[in-house]
């Protein structure tokens, strides 16, 4: 089994930082990607980034790109999600999620791990 516990949601202003991180622990995560996905309220979840095991390459919703970063770190079991210039319409939970050779990296049905989720809120 394994587990993603997210940090580092909060409060912030239009276009401040936010930087979300996600552990894993269980399972050695060998070959999972891991992503980002967001759910706002009164809207379905919506894939945020990704990137994979073998070259750590990233994938970005057009609406982030530019703006966030994600990254691994720690022998790969810890993903980031650097968040700047922040908008309005960025505020959600923002949940974690790993998965095993997956071929679609915005497919929320291709991860099988889930976070709890953070919540991250933009304000004026």
């Amino acid at each position: 089994q394994v587990q993603l516990a997210e940090s580092g949601g909060g409060l912030v202003q239009v276009g401040g930082s936010l930087r979300l991180s996600c552990a894993a622990s269980g399972r050695i995560l060998s070959q999972y990607a891991m992503g980002w996905f967001r759910l706002a309220p009164g809207k379905d979840l919506e894939f945020v980034a990704a990137i994979s095991w073998s070259d750590s390459t990233t994938y970005y919703a057009d609406s982030v790109k530019g703006r966030f970063t994600i990254s691994r770190e720690n022998a790969k079991t810890t993903v980031s999600l650097q968040m700047n210039n922040l908008k309005f319409d960025d505020t959600a939970v923002y949940y974690c999620a790993a998965g095993h050779s997956i071929v679609r990296m915005p497919a929320r049905d291709e991860y099988r791990y889930w976070g709890q989720g953070t919540q991250v809120t933009v304000s004026s």
